[in-house]
């Protein structure tokens, strides 16, 4: 059964995070590959190369994947709250309440700089309700907090 979107009109991340999400699995896959590849390279037995092959196997499907896992992420400014989507097989959608936000946190890794992106996280109380919104342009991201801020200020404010 398929999810309901709600009405409005969803913002999507940047397709430059296509090129950091796949930068930064290739590095994962190498970094894992080469590990499992020890046991070969020590032992000298042939079986043992099934397990890097089928690693190298479930990487490439995930770099795949991630063009479409990145277009399935989007964010919606409702009344009372963000709501955040993603995923493709499992899909996750997260309503946070402007008032309950206690922290919105910009992050800039290397890979994210060198295309001009961001990474918008806020936390509420309750620690399951994180949510980080990744590949947003620097600017975006930075009025994005600003806007956010400002919404829990006034919705804290009445409570």
């Amino acid at each position: 059964m398929r999810i309901e979107l709600p009405a409005g009109e969803w913002k999507r991340v940047s397709p430059k995070y296509v090129m950091v999400d796949v930068v930064g699995n290739l590095i994962a896959a190498v970094i894992v590959v080469a590990a499992a590849s020890v046991p070969a390279f020590i032992t000298h037995n042939i079986f043992w190369w099934a397990l890097p092959a089928s690693l190298a196997v479930i990487f490439i499907i995930v770099l795949a994947l991630t063009p479409r896992r990145v277009r399935a992420m989007g964010y919606q400014l409702r009344a009372d709250d963000l709501l955040f989507r993603k995923g493709l097989m499992f899909q996750r959608f997260v309503a946070v309440p402007y008032g309950r936000m206690q922290l919105v946190d910009i992050n800039r890794g290397p890979l994210d700089r060198a295309v001009g992106l961001s990474e918008l996280k806020f936390v509420t109380a309750a620690a399951s309700s994180g949510v980080t919104i990744p590949g947003l342009p620097e600017a975006d991201a930075e009025e994005l907090r600003d806007q956010l801020v400002a919404l829990a200020e006034s919705r804290r404010a009445g409570l």
